[in-house]
Order: structure tokens, then C-alpha cells, then sequence
């Protein structure tokens, strides 16, 4: 800020703000009539009030004649400042306006699925189109973090699969996405239109460590539960695109969500699993009063009634 404006905002302090509007219109219009009509007010209310004006300043701002006023030296040089510190405080309060319209700001959101297609990547694609002085920060992660991390409001919304209910929290169904099994083109099953679990209880599974990589980690457990023995699952601290890419050297499968099928990877085939569904859910702390979350959220849910979501068998 330049000192000008420094000294033009800590002059407000012991100044009236109407004192100053009255001014400048007086200038602007040359008498203290035509300001008093621009404004809608009585004259004798203007002419009272640049009395007080001066008094505070301690100099004189106007000539006073019959056919109106004109500006003193004091009172040319004040003008600059005064100008200044309306200017300021009306683009304070456009910017407060906006900030709380939800149409200025940041908003910080967790993902654990792919933007790649589906609900989440039309959600916020709208969302910023709709609202292109929002800044949208997006963190990549495990669910269980981003809601730790809404829980402490590092981030704003985190949108998740599985079932994070926190009591600190409110938690929001928002959409499904089928499940889909990632295998090598040339795998016996590559052929089927669906797999069932039966038909790879004995396969090898490579997951990441991040993102969704521990829910479908449950997933194999909960679904070889009765098999009466653990699936053979590898961790990889590696993306999914990275992930995806190790399908294709024949020695593994992996899983992936819906959305995450419109980036085809050469080599690898996606099948989806019969009767296997992800929920996915907004959560976000009740004591976050972000403006811009009340809009995404606005939006996801009406999304979200269009989308025809009224709950599912989720997996997990």
C-alpha cells in the first residue's frame, strides 16, 4: 500500500465517513444545495456537517459565495485524500460482498477419486465456470486424512468413498460409481462383460497406498472373507495412473472406481464387478463458514437430485 492511501485509511479513524461524502459531493456539484439534492438530505445538514468537518481538520475547505462554494488550498488538498479513503472503503466493500456471496475467495477440497470423469469431475468443472474468482486448491489423499484434515478446517470439503461419519462432522451421500476390475488385455478373463469375485478369488492385487487404495483394500478383505484365507494384495506408494500401468506386465490386477475408467491405459482391459457400487460423500466441519463451500455444496446437491441418486448398496 502506498503511504498516500496508508495515511488516507488512518486519517478514518477520527473522521466521520458521511463527513467525507458530503465533501466531495459539495465539490463535485460547487454548493452545498445541488449536494444536498444529489444526496437526498437538507442542505442545512450538509453545510453542518462540512462546519464540523472543518473544525476537526482545523482549516477552512471552502469558499462560501452566493452562487455556491469553491475549494480552499486546504480544501483542494484534502480532496485527493478524501477520495482516497472512499475509494478504499468501497472496494472494501465489494470485496467483503463478493467474499460473502461466494463469489470471491478460495475453497481448499479433498479428493480421493479420479477427476477423469463422473460426478465429481462435472461438479467442479460447473462450479468454477459459475464461479471464476473462486480459487479451488485440491489435495489428493486418503480419505481418513482429508477428514481429518475438514475436522482441523486445513480443507474445506473432502469428498470420500466409504462411510466416514465423525460427530464433529456432517456427512452427505452424494453419488455412486460401479466398481471395476483393471486387468491385462491378454488375462483369461478379458473377454467377460462382468467378474464376479468367485472368478478371482485367487488373483494378485496390486494397491496403492493412497487415495482409494485402503477402501478397496477392505473391499478384498470383507468380499475373501469366505474363502477362508487373505487375498494376495501388494501395496505400491505409487498413483493410480502408475498403478494401472503395472496391470499391463501380466502379473497382477488391480481396482478402480468408475470415474477413473475414461483414462484408458493400452494394454489393460476394465471390467465391471457384478453388484459392486461406491458410495461417495461430501464432508465437511459445521463450523467452516466459507461462503464458497456453501455454494459447491449448494450445487452438489442439486446436482445430485438430477444425477436420480436416492442412496445405494454401497460397497464396503
Amino acid at each position: 500500500m502506498s503511504r498516500q492511501r496508508a495515511n488516507a485509511l488512518q486519517m478514518l479513524g477520527s473522521l466521520e465517513l458521511r463527513h467525507l461524502r458530503y465533501f466531495v459531493a459539495a465539490s463535485d456539484h460547487g454548493s452545498f444545495r445541488k449536494a444536498s439534492a444529489a444526496l437526498g438530505m437538507q442542505e442545512s445538514t450538509i453545510s453542518r456537517a462540512i462546519r464540523d468537518l472543518e473544525d476537526k481538520l482545523g482549516a477552512s475547505l471552502f469558499h462560501r459565495r452566493v452562487g455556491g462554494v469553491c475549494l480552499t488550498f486546504a480544501g483542494e488538498r484534502f480532496l485527493e485524500t478524501a477520495r482516497v479513503v472512499l475509494q478504499e472503503i468501497d472496494l472494501g466493500i465489494r470485496e467483503v460482498a463478493a467474499i460473502g456471496s461466494g463469489e470471491n475467495g478460495c475453497i481448499k477440497v479433498g479428493i480421493s477419486s479420479s477427476l477423469a470423469s463422473g460426478f465429481l469431475s462435472d461438479l467442479l468443472g460447473a462450479y468454477k465456470k459459475g464461479h471464476t474468482q473462486v480459487r479451488i486448491e485440491i489435495s489428493d489423499g486418503r480419505p481418513a486424512k482429508h477428514v481429518t484434515a475438514v475436522q482441523k478446517l486445513r480443507l474445506d470439503v473432502a469428498f470420500v468413498a466409504a462411510n466416514h461419519q465423525q460427530e464433529d462432522c456432517v456427512t452427505e451421500p452424494l453419488w455412486c460409481e460401479r466398481l471395476f476390475l483393471l486387468l491385462p488385455s491378454g488375462h483369461r478373463l478379458a473377454d467377460n462383460a462382468e467378474i464376479n469375485w468367485l472368478d478371482i478369488r485367487r488373483e494378485s492385487y496390486v494397491i496403492s497406498d493412497i487415495a482409494l487404495g485402503p477402501v478397496f483394500r477392505d473391499i478384498l478383505l470383507q468380499r475373501f472373507v469366505e474363502f477362508k484365507g487373505e487375498p494376495d494384495i501388494q501395496s505400491q506408494q505409487v498413483s493410480w495412473e502408475k498403478l494401472a500401468s503395472l496391470v499391463t506386465f501380466g502379473h497382477s490386477v488391480t481396482l478402480a472406481s468408475e470415474a477413473a475408467t475414461a483414462s484408458q491405459i493400452p494394454g489393460v482391459v476394465y471390467r465391471p464387478i457384478v453388484d459392486e457400487v461406491l458410495s461417495f460423500s461430501a464432508v465437511w466441519s459445521p463450523r467452516n463458514d466459507n461462503p464458497a463451500l456453501r455454494r459447491l455444496l449448494s450445487m452438489a446437491r442439486v446436482m445430485s437430485r438430477r444425477s436420480g441418486f436416492a442412496g445405494c448398496r454401497a460397497s464396503g
